[in-house]
């Protein structure tokens, strides 16, 4: 039995869902987001209230998808009215990058720049050596973090790379001087 799935979800002020035969849809002043309804669950709009709910709690995977369901539609709606963010760090020298129109231009220490398109409601500023990702979508902002991040990954002994700003880096000792030869 989900534990949070029993818990409605509420729309906040000049926020809306709407609710279709494959999916609910949830409008508000960050965007649109749609989120597709499983056959187990049955959600409904209750005046400022979103209930979801299992059609049978003894079905195999009614539980599980009943949590999910909520989740999904819980981060639609902080999605469109709050929005989320992610924040990168960019270490080492000669690193850096800058934002023109729908393209992050990043220099991480290759031989050529890199052009990275974003996607459609995602956008990026950049402040010094951190990058800060918005979007009203969860799941396309941590899949096109995950990718830039991807481009230089950082690496151990000096931290050089792309990382997120709460990510920990083990670092490692170097190679240690022989001594006595």
């Amino acid at each position: 039995m989900s534990r949070l799935g029993k818990l409605p979800i509420k729309i906040p002020a000049g926020t809306s869902a709407a609710l279709t035969d494959k999916e609910i849809i949830v409008k508000g002043p960050k965007g649109e987001q749609k989120v597709a309804l499983n056959s187990l669950i049955s959600i409904k709009v209750e005046g400022e209230d979103i209930v979801v709910a299992p059609f049978d709690r003894a079905a195999k995977n009614a539980s599980a998808m009943w949590g999910l369901i909520w989740s999904l539609v819980r981060n639609a709606v902080i999605g469109v009215s709050v929005g989320f963010t992610k924040k990168l760090e960019i270490n080492g020298v000669g690193y850096r990058a800058a934002v023109s129109g729908n393209k992050l231009n990043m220099s991480l220490g290759f031989s050529h720049p890199i052009e990275f398109p974003l996607p459609a409601g995602v956008t990026a500023v950049v402040e010094g050596n951190a990058i800060t990702l918005a979007s009203a979508s969860k799941g396309q902002l941590g899949e096109v973090a995950a990718q830039i991040r991807k481009l230089r990954k950082p690496e151990p002994y000096k931290g050089k790379g792309v990382k997120y700003s709460d990510e920990i880096i083990r670092r490692k000792a170097g190679k240690a001087a022989t001594k006595g030869k």
